[in-house]
């Protein structure tokens, strides 16, 4: 499945492949360039000190940036702001604003918010581990309520509803999870937000599988580290939403220091170009393994989401950590949304962080595997699947192999 052309409040008539190609782009070819160009600068020389005054002072009442030439890298960057245009194009909002990582990102959101103090957030788990340790822990001053995925979009759009309060600032959910690639209706818990902001996390799925803001969601999050990178090699964070809110992020962005580097930023904007192409190659080779894993008997359950993606998450009948351990080909590290395949351990690793009683009552069980599915041959990283799993074991003597326990559950699912 792939996210429709049209966008929200960024409309164009272009398909996603071509964003992806030209957007924040098409002025390359006026100003004699085929690539585009890296600015390093930290500072931007200027000898109309009343114009630069007044320029920070409509900056710091309104976070307003006009056109004129830069003034510091901390206000904003030309690298930096080509990726922001692109990724709010694919995404279809009116902007976007680009932090050094994801986590920068979602800080600054709750920055926002509880400066106008609506420190209370709504949450539905499973939400990446660093996500959920930061509310859980009120490391910012937030107060938050958890609301479990629940088997219907009534049900969930209900409990969101009666979570939310007078001085609630946000609703926040990650569809599909991290890590068990639950999916939830973002359209119905759109409309239980009422006037409360949804901001959905969209690293998993990226603009090529869905659009949020198509849906309702005001504010899409995105692990650029992940995905929108694309090779390993970049940390970044990335917020699209309407202008009103990114005005209010780039002044939280430029108090607290988090930007993007500008070698980042081409990085990214490198990286969309790719990124529907990747995603699309990386899918198919994840749906062919978790159909595979389906059926095999060293495999309890399998978690792959209905939208597809590159994401497969399992739960192994064995020990998980002699599958880290056993594979070759394969990656054991965190991270995912790279061109090779990487495969950890969410219990130990991802969302060690989050209280093992939550963990647990999410989804997460300690026996979760979760893969990143890369661009190589889908049968090399079976075989070196095949062999971390290691044997399968052998039936009782004169009778049928015993029926492992949940094997009702051994399927492909979209829900934990």
């Amino acid at each position: 499945m792939e996210a429709n052309t049209q966008t929200a409040g960024n409309v164009s008539i272009r398909a996603l492949a071509t964003e992806a190609v030209h957007a924040g782009r098409e002025d390359l070819a006026e100003l004699g360039l085929h690539a585009a160009p890296i600015d390093l600068s930290t500072t931007y020389p200027s000898r109309d000190s009343r114009g630069e005054a007044a320029r920070i002072d409509a900056f710091a009442a309104e976070g307003v940036l006009d056109d004129g030439p830069p003034v510091y890298a901390r206000l904003g960057n030309p690298t930096v702001a080509r990726f922001e245009t692109a990724l709010a194009r694919l995404e279809g909002t009116e902007s976007a604003v680009a932090f050094a990582s994801g986590m920068a990102a979602l800080t600054a959101v709750l920055l926002v918010r509880g400066s106008a103090g609506l420190r209370h957030v709504v949450a539905v788990r499973p939400l990446y581990g660093c996500s959920d340790h930061m509310l859980t822990a009120g490391l910012l001053g937030t107060e938050v309520t958890w609301v479990d995925r629940w088997d219907g979009a009534e049900e969930l759009g209900r409990a969101v509803a009666d979570a939310v309060r007078p001085d609630t600032g946000l609703v926040m959910v990650e569809s599909p999870a991290n890590p068990t690639l639950a999916e939830l209706d973002l359209a119905a818990v759109a409309e239980a937000c009422g006037e409360v902001p949804l901001l959905a996390d969209n690293t998993f799925a990226t603009p090529v599988l869905q659009r949020p803001a198509l849906s309702g969601a005001r504010l899409v999050l995105h692990s650029a580290t992940k995905y929108l990178g694309g090779h390993g090699d970049v940390l970044g964070g990335v917020v699209a939403c309407d202008e009103e809110f990114a005005r209010q992020l780039r002044q939280v962005r430029f108090a607290t220091g988090g930007v993007l580097h500008p070698l980042a930023g081409y990085l990214l904007l490198r990286g969309l170009a790719t990124l529907p192409v990747r995603v699309r190659a990386a899918s198919a080779t994840a749906a062919e393994l978790a159909r595979r894993l389906a059926t095999d008997p060293r495999v309890e359950r399998v978690h792959y989401p209905p939208i597809g993606g590159a994401m497969v998450a399992f739960e192994v009948h064995g020990d998980p950590h002699e599958v880290t351990a056993g594979v070759r080909l394969i990656t054991p590290a965190v991270s995912l949304g790279s061109v090779d395949s990487l495969i950890q351990h969410p219990a130990s690793i991802s969302h060690r962080v989050v209280d093992a009683g939550d963990r647990h009552s999410s989804g997460v069980s300690d026996r979760l595997l979760r893969m990143s599915c890369g661009l190589e041959d889908v049968e090399d990283l079976w075989s070196d699947l095949d062999r971390a799993l290691g044997p399968v074991s052998v039936p009782p003597a004169g009778g049928e192999r015993p029926e492992p326990r949940g094997h009702a559950s051994r399927r492909t699912a979209g829900a934990s």
